[in-house]
């Protein structure tokens, strides 16, 4: 079978097992994990931030910076497709008493101008202190947010006062596509979620990233939810191999994403636009096959493709380190033949 339901279905390399196995490692919750420090400091200096921390999960990452960028009783603005809205189980208002407002835009989009039209005091309802931007875009298929667009919600969160989060799970792959640095792209945020165990394929783990007192505050609120560990350089030493190695190969998920696409739209039409086809999803609208969402995902495991449907009418294809070319090749051929 050629598993294209998520690249968090990879497994880690033999290169991540060799480190695991080797880490040095103490104690994170006192501060003394070697690993942690080392990863810590390497995602903070690519990012242009002063500080990283360590958390299980991008979830944890990224509401761990929402309770520090929103207060009690106050909004996040957010596209009404993001995965905070729409994969996190209501968490900022159950945990930390912020209210989510979603925006419409296109393609995962939150536009400067839509954004400021929402933007309110609190003398005209819940008063709005956050702005939160997911890149790259999960249920817009990969989506690369376009620099113009962060760029004007940055001046916006500067002239409105509002903290600007990202949720950053796939910024590797942003940066991959479209040659921005990662520097650059963080430096627009006041604080970022990212990723190792998506794209970059290790097994766990994610981290946060922005100034010294945002991390120091971060690692109270990671203790408060329980993701405090004490021998984590384990985990950490397979991030670091992924953060060093596994970032520029990105381009390989890519041209297998977009590889596949073009193959399906020439035989089935309609079926995928190749040019949204951005970094290393592919959104197959399953109507064009005669069928529904479940019903085109059954038929691609029968002809040897696992998929994973993201709506009742719609199949997301992510491609990984762990997913060849030839592999991608034969994907291709199985999705063609799934329109019978």
């Amino acid at each position: 079978m050629i598993d294209l339901r998520s690249d968090t279905f990879t497994r880690p390399t033999p290169a991540m097992r060799r480190a695991m196995a080797e880490a040095e490692v103490g104690d994170d919750v006192w501060g003394e994990d070697p690993t942690i420090k080392r990863l810590e400091a390497a995602v903070a200096e690519r990012l242009g931030h002063e500080a990283a921390l360590y958390v299980p999960s991008g979830t944890m990452g990224n509401q761990i910076c929402l309770r520090l960028a929103a207060p009690p009783g106050t909004e996040c603005l957010a596209n009404e497709d993001n995965h905070i809205l729409w994969y996190e189980a209501a968490a900022a208002p159950v945990l930390s008493g912020v209210q989510l407002h979603p925006v419409p835009g296109p393609r995962g989009m939150l536009e400067p101008a839509a954004a400021r039209a929402r933007v309110r005091a609190a003398r005209y309802g819940v008063p709005t202190s956050a702005i939160a931007v997911e890149q790259t875009h999960n249920r817009a298929g990969g989506a690369v947010q376009p620099l113009e667009v962060l760029e004007g919600l940055r001046a916006l969160a500067d002239e409105a006062g509002l903290h600007l989060h990202c949720d950053g799970a796939r910024i590797w792959n942003a940066s991959v596509a479209t040659g921005i640095s990662l520097e650059r792209y963080g430096g627009l945020f006041d604080s970022l979620s990212v990723c190792f165990s998506k794209a970059l394929g290790a097994p766990v783990g994610s981290a946060v990233a922005g100034s010294r007192d945002l991390v120091a505050r971060a690692r109270e609120v990671r203790h408060l939810y329980g993701g405090a560990m004490r021998q984590a350089g384990v985990l950490a030493a397979a991030a670091l191999v992924a953060l060093e190695q596994m970032v520029d190969r990105l381009a390989e998920d890519h041209a297998n994403a977009g590889g596949l696409a073009a193959t399906v739209a020439a035989a089935v039409p309609g079926s995928v636009d190749p040019a949204a086809v951005q970094t290393n999803m592919v959104l197959l609208d399953a109507g064009a096959f005669g069928t529904d969402g479940p019903g085109l995902v059954e038929r691609l495991a029968g002809l040897g493709v696992l998929a994973a449907d993201t709506d009742p009418d719609r199949v997301r294809l992510v491609f990984s380190y762990e997913v060849s070319a030839d592999d991608a090749e034969r994907a291709a051929k199985a999705v063609v033949a799934a329109a019978g």
